[in-house]
């Protein structure tokens, strides 16, 4: 047993002031109270890890590459891909394996308790299979367990290049699978994934409506009928006109009106969607996965985070290209693009919670909820995904309940003050730094130091 005691923590029943947190050797919470025994970690504050419901692992070596404009000066998303698509070719599973720890690591180091690897890179640079189909995955397993965190593995469907069906080209090729292979994929892939830890799990992801079609869509949602399903929807203005152009309807409401979609799905993105859609959305259930970094990275838009609380609905947050991995940091820019939207102050914030606690308690409910994982809360008999903090620093100033959320999330030093992550129990990061981190950081570099820099 391991037995946390907290100056205060954010529990499922609000702030709770000098308690012990009792963690079982299975990794989940079973007691909440008064200390009652030596504690196995003093903390100041103890908030819950959310999921990091959204990565691609593999891009994080890519950061910093794509800064520059091209000669035609038309750089967006797509051009973006397109370099993407270059830097992919050149990767290996031992690149992967590497790069993923390193993310992995860093996602832990910045407060998240557990990954959602939307997987999309499965075969070698020929696009030829490996000899053991979910190589790829394995990889992803592998460096999951290096770094101790919780994962949801969501192996991706991409069968074509458009809506138009146009075959894949160039580096998409590696992604592509047909519905039985894929089938083959998955089943291989929930094989690996039942070798790594006992929370971790398996989804599945439909990329999106213009890389499957509506047959594949619902092939691979019937792979995983009781877990999470997440798909990109609506991220870019191009795509809605392509899906409006080849399914008669924008994306959002072609799926809404096709698909049963409720808790178990997680849209990714939807910053291109209307009003109505907005509160559609909210109305399914499904979870709006946000990733505001990468969204301002690639100018993808402002999602209408307002009118979607305002309908009910429910967000978390990923990472997506991990050009920047920092819980706290997504936090506030998707509060800051409501803010420079519409002229406000403190636009997400409810009458009795403030902005930085609303964003905190969706990023973990809703993040839990997108992975399937017993989490989201600090509270008995959930997963021990636990962000121990420290106050008494510059940055906090021993400040206490919703103050202490907002300064860290909006006070610019929120990561300097963590000082200890729990994901499912596994105690990973302490005093700030990850138990792993100079191994895991020397094979990082070594794999970056192959693939250079130019691409």
């Amino acid at each position: 047993m391991q037995y946390i005691h907290a100056k205060q923590a954010l529990t499922a029943q609000g702030w709770q002031n000098d308690i012990q947190i009792d963690i079982a050797p299975d990794g989940r919470i079973t007691r909440l109270g008064a200390q009652d025994s030596p504690p196995s970690q003093q903390l100041d504050l103890a908030l819950p890890a959310p999921v990091d419901l959204h990565s691609h692992s593999f891009q994080r070596a890519m950061a910093g590459l794509t800064e520059s404009r091209g000669p035609d000066r038309g750089d967006s998303f797509w051009s973006w891909r397109t370099l993407m698509y270059r830097f992919l070719e050149r990767l290996t599973p031992d690149h992967v394996e590497a790069i993923a720890a390193l993310v992995f690591m860093e996602m832990l180091e910045a407060g998240y308790g557990a990954v959602g690897e939307f997987h999309y890179l499965h075969h070698g640079p020929d696009a030829k299979p490996y000899a053991h189909l979910p190589e790829m995955a394995a990889r992803i397993v592998a460096a999951a367990q290096t770094a101790g965190i919780g994962l949801t593995l969501l192996p991706v469907l991409y069968q074509t290049g458009g809506c138009d069906g146009q075959p894949l080209a160039g580096g998409q090729r590696r992604f592509g699978n047909d519905i039985d292979r894929f089938a083959r994929l998955f089943e291989g892939s929930r094989k690996v994934i039942a070798a790594g830890h006992r929370d971790d799990l398996i989804g599945v992801a439909p990329h999106s409506l213009r890389a499957v079609d509506q047959a594949g869509l619902e092939a691979a949602a019937a792979l995983c009928p009781h877990g999470p399903i997440h798909m990109h929807l609506a991220e870019q203005i191009a795509e809605v006109a392509q899906v409006e152009a080849h399914l008669k309807a924008r994306p959002v409401e072609w799926l809404l009106d096709t698909q049963d979609v409720d808790r178990r799905w997680c849209l990714i993105h939807c910053t291109q969607t209307t009003p109505s859609e907005t509160r559609a959305l909210a109305r399914s259930g499904a979870v709006a996965g946000l990733c505001p970094i990468t969204e301002a990275n690639l100018g993808d838009g402002i999602f209408n985070a307002t009118g979607f609380l305002a309908a009910g609905g429910i967000f978390g947050f990923g990472s997506d290209s991990n050009v920047e991995i920092s819980l706290f940091n997504e936090a506030r820019m998707l509060e800051y693009s409501q803010r420079l939207r519409d002229n406000s102050r403190a636009a997400l914030a409810a009458p009795n919670h403030s902005t930085g606690r609303v964003l905190l308690e969706h990023a973990a409910k809703g993040g839990a909820q997108a992975a399937g994982r017993a989490a989201g809360a600090i509270g008995i008999g959930l997963q021990a995904d636990v962000i121990g903090l420290a106050t008494d620093n510059q940055w906090l100033c021993n400040r206490t309940g919703d103050a202490a959320l907002d300064s860290l999330i909006f006070g610019g030093h929120g990561q300097d003050c963590i000082t200890d992550v729990w994901s499912a129990g596994r105690h990973v990061v302490k005093e700030g730094r990850h138990s792993r981190r100079d191994a895991i950081i020397c094979k990082f570099r070594a794999a970056i130091a192959e693939l250079g820099q130019e691409i």
